[in-house]
């Protein structure tokens, strides 16, 4: 009965989700500077076609409960609406570059966990946490992502997974370093400790399963990071994903795009926030 009452919340919470996306999503690129201007009106050669499908970007916008409900009318249908810039359904668009996005995604979670994870241990097991294992990930949260993506591209090292990586790394490592510096210190570590155990069975048997709601919970903000951080690092590494598409869909007013690519990412984040409340129930089981 509980099971059943907790699916029904997190369904009714989803469907709350998806509702607030199309809504917001709508009304704030509705009413974004620009949003019926077209650079091309500059240009002789493009002017007059501009000008005609900014009219009729204006006859359509007319009625905010307009847009809603034909956005909603294309999700309905099955294919998430007709793209305005290729004229294209917007599944189509979005498929082949889901799987390019959650390829990248994968890749760049398990090495910054992997990253994360051994620089934690290293850093937190010691008497004293030396200071050079936080300048490091001091000094990464500090560049922004486009800005270490330039360095990238101009120095010819690294890509998309690398820049992505270190990110999610400075900052997991954070929590973990201090998750971990605090069960290192625990009795019961201590005593496994003091009477020889090694150190691999005292991570799998003590560490780790105490801190699983709280490495649950952290996979979440890891996503959540990767996802705020698809768009630069797709653009400027040329990456065909969904970050891409969505810079190039907010570069051409296409409302459609936009929404199926945000309502994408918010049930993402809403499924990976299932996790930690799993996590929590099996704990207090």
């Amino acid at each position: 009965m509980k099971s059943a009452i907790s699916i029904a919340r997190w369904l009714a919470r989803a469907l709350a989700i998806v509702v607030l996306v199309i809504a917001g999503s709508t009304v704030l690129v509705r009413f974004a500077p620009g949003y019926l201007s077209d650079a091309r009106e500059m240009d002789s050669r493009y002017a007059v076609a501009a000008r005609v499908e900014l009219s009729q970007e204006t006859a359509r916008s007319h009625s905010l409960l307009g847009m809603l409900s034909a956005e909603i009318g294309g999700w309905a249908k099955g294919n998430a609406g007709i793209s305005r810039q290729y004229d294209v359904p917007v599944s189509g668009l979005i498929r082949p570059r889901l799987a390019v996005t959650g390829g990248l995604m994968v890749r760049s979670l398990v090495l910054a966990w992997a990253l994360a994870i051994v620089a934690a241990l290293f850093s937190s097991a010691g008497r004293n946490p030396a200071a050079v294992w936080q300048a490091p990930s001091t000094l990464l949260l500090a560049i922004p992502t486009a800005a270490m993506a330039t360095l990238c591209l101009l120095s010819g090292c690294g890509g998309p997974v690398l820049v992505m990586a270190l990110l999610l790394a400075a900052r997991d490592f954070k929590f973990l370093h201090r998750a971990l510096r605090k069960a290192w210190l625990e009795p019961h570590v201590l005593q496994a400790r003091a009477q020889g155990i090694r150190t691999w069975r005292i991570l799998r048997f003590h560490l780790f399963p105490s801190l699983a709601p709280q490495l649950a919970a952290l996979a979440t903000l890891s996503i959540v990071t990767a996802l705020s951080a698809l768009v630069p690092v797709e653009v400027l590494f040329n990456v065909p994903g969904l970050g891409q598409l969505a810079w190039n869909a907010a570069m051409n007013r296409d409302l459609p795009v936009l929404l199926a690519i945000t309502m994408i990412m918010a049930l993402a984040v809403t499924l990976s926030g299932v996790a930690p409340d799993r996590a929590g129930e099996w704990r207090s089981a």
